[in-house]
């Protein structure tokens, strides 16, 4: 088996208190997650030796585990010991991507009734050598025909792990042979991609959806700060496909991707299909920041 990066072969994960080599890692067959999705996660980033927002992404975690009706919650003292011991354990302080899940938990029996869950949640704290996905340099996108799901559905400010319409939604990339695919609202307005938020530049201003119908994203929430300290004029607002193909700039924001420029969008090529110079700037201030407001781990 070819990985991306041969040392995740040997790395040890967390799964429900114990530390166990990767090709022993396992969970349940009546775990509520192989049931039906149910679990919330995150997903961080470690520079430097220290974890970025790490208090945002746990509040956000139990934020959604609460809006899931959850019982016995792991608490964030807990959680934060199965994060660092993981990293410790794989010798993991920089250009480290963790996948942070916390299930309802084991059932009795098949099915999906919460009443079934009796014992509490099943914490897995994945960590792996990985570098951000995207590539600095860019990517192409496409719009896809699945619609983002609303409130009126399913409040995507629940980050669940029930994730088929972001799935459909990368198909229709894979299938147009392009990175990634925006996703509209149930209204026809850009809400985001089918992994991350979006952002244009128009005449020097920043503009991102409202976060109705899409995540509000930490990566996002950390480019608006840097707009607001560095004097940048930025915005939400409902955005349609138009002003997308014709922004001076646009970019990706997360992270498993950070700051990605988008160069080209339903064929039509967005800011003379170069990283734009406030993407790159937006680059380099959010790597800054991101390191400066990370928690530092306790074992280096």
């Amino acid at each position: 088996m070819k990985l991306p990066d041969q040392r995740n072969a040997d790395i040890l994960v967390h799964v429900s208190g114990q530390l166990v080599p990767r090709a022993e890692a396992r969970i349940s067959v009546f775990d509520s997650v192989v049931q039906g999705g149910d679990a919330v996660w995150e997903g961080l980033r470690v520079y430097k030796g220290r974890i970025a927002a790490l208090g945002s992404h746990l509040e956000r975690l139990q934020n959604s585990a609460h809006a899931l009706a959850f019982a016995s919650v792991p608490n964030l003292d807990e959680i934060r010991d199965a994060i660092f011991s993981t990293l410790e354990a794989n010798g993991m302080t920089d250009d480290t991507h963790i996948r942070l899940t916390l299930t309802r938990g084991e059932k009795i029996s098949s099915g999906m009734n919460p009443n079934l869950n009796q014992s509490g949640c099943s914490l897995i704290v994945l960590a792996e050598w990985k570098r951000p996905f995207y590539s600095d340099d860019g990517i192409r996108v496409v719009t896809s025909a699945i619609r983002r799901n609303t409130p009126q559905c399913l409040d995507s400010k629940i980050h669940h792990n029930n994730l088929l319409n972001n799935i459909l939604a990368s198909i229709d990339a894979n299938v147009a042979g392009v990175d990634s695919a925006v996703m509209l609202d149930v209204n026809g307005f850009i809400s985001e991609t089918n992994d991350t938020n979006i952002f244009i530049v128009c005449n020097g201003e920043l503009l991102t959806p409202f976060a109705d119908a899409c995540l509000p994203g930490i990566t996002r929430q950390m480019i608006l700060d840097i707009a607001s300290e560095e004097g940048i004029a930025a915005l939400e607002k409902n955005l349609s496909l138009t002003e997308l193909y014709t922004a001076d700039e646009a970019f990706t924001t997360g992270t498993m991707g950070e700051l990605t420029p988008i160069l080209e969008a339903d064929g039509r090529t967005v800011g003379g299909g170069k990283a734009g110079e406030l993407t790159k700037r937006l680059q380099a201030l959010h790597r800054t920041y991101a390191y400066e407001h990370g928690e530092k781990l306790p074992f280096v």
